[in-house]
């Protein structure tokens, strides 16, 4: 059996297990399996680790729990604005948009920019109207908002009047790595943003090299935590450099990402990255990572807390045993 992997992230939050209840766990990790496998069925079949990257993301997306498309934080308006990147590992080709609202899964019109644009980021208006010119479904604003998040944004506004300390805004983002049959490698990225943020504010994830970044020669990587201290270190790219340059394994370099410039970059860090043979690496500074990965002839794994390790995974003929 040729190698293909898939691994996809869910956002990674500075979160106590006393702050979660056991439901919440439950539909989290009943998120991450849906995604997991919409991405699995594509590289069994055939399909190209784009094509699988954008079929996990697009499930998280849909998923009203999880901080893009459907369910995504709302900005200091009351709005929703998108962030989304995509890019192949093998070409270098690249597909991102910005402040996006109305575009159902922002992560398949980041995928048409990279195959029939000839420019890499597209933002706002401009992005949209390219979504419609390409005919990607549209919804309204009251498609994508959700109680839970009316509800966080209702909470700042309320802080802000009574100059209360305000709650960590919500900066979990979704993504995707992943390694085909033929040897190609792919990420996405797609997030909602954060609480209450300026309208028109971009994170990391649109930033090529920031929060994604995709080299089939090295790896492919999909940030998530707070945008502003990925971008400034270029936490994606750093990844690739560190293998490239420095040697590092995939596992190193991805610990080592999440710890760079920490005295001057301060603030919540997740990191998923995956190697040229398929293997997965995990990096977080918060405690607290929604994730899963799955290997061809393996045992899909999915995970939140830092305790829980990446298992070896059992191979279908132990099984039968």
């Amino acid at each position: 059996m040729k190698k293909f992997a898939i691994a996809i992230h869910g956002g990674a939050e500075t979160t106590k297990p006393s702050e979660l209840d056991n439901k919440k766990e439950e539909a989290y990790k009943d998120g991450l399996a849906d995604a997991l496998k919409a991405g699995y069925d594509v590289l069994e079949k055939g399909g190209s680790a784009l094509d699988a990257v954008e079929a996990a993301v697009n499930s998280m997306e849909r998923n009203p729990l999880f901080n893009a498309g459907r369910g995504a934080s709302l900005t200091e308006r009351g709005e929703n604005e998108f962030d989304a990147a995509i890019m192949d590992g093998n070409t270098l080709r690249v597909g991102a948009v910005g402040a996006v609202r109305y575009v159902q899964h922002p992560i398949s019109l980041a995928k048409v920019i990279l195959q029939k644009c000839d420019y890499c980021l597209l933002v706002g208006t401009g992005a949209e109207e390219f979504a419609l010119a390409n005919n990607l479904s549209l919804k309204g604003p009251e498609y994508f908002v959700t109680p839970e998040k009316k509800e966080a944004w209702l909470d700042k506004q309320q802080n802000k009047v009574e100059k209360k300390r305000m709650p960590g805004s919500m900066t979990d983002t979704v993504g995707a790595v992943a390694l085909d049959i033929n040897g190609n490698l792919a990420a996405a990225t797609s997030t909602g943003g954060l609480t209450d943020q300026l309208k028109g504010r971009v994170g990391d994830t649109p930033i090529i090299g920031g929060g994604t970044f995709a080299n089939n020669e090295v790896c492919a990587v999909s940030c998530t935590g707070e945008g502003e201290v990925i971008m400034r270190g270029a936490l994606a790219h750093e990844v690739y450099a560190m293998m490239k340059y420095a040697g590092h394994s995939l596992q190193a370099a991805t610990e080592k990402a999440i710890q760079l410039h920490a005295d001057k970059l301060q603030g919540d860090r997740g990191i998923l990255s995956m190697d040229s043979s398929g293997k997965v690496a995990f990096g977080f500074n918060t405690g607290f990572m929604k994730r899963g990965y799955w290997a061809a002839d393996e045992e899909p794994f999915v995970a939140l807390w830092e305790s829980e390790k990446l298992k070896k995974p059992v191979k279908q003929k132990e099984m039968e045993k």
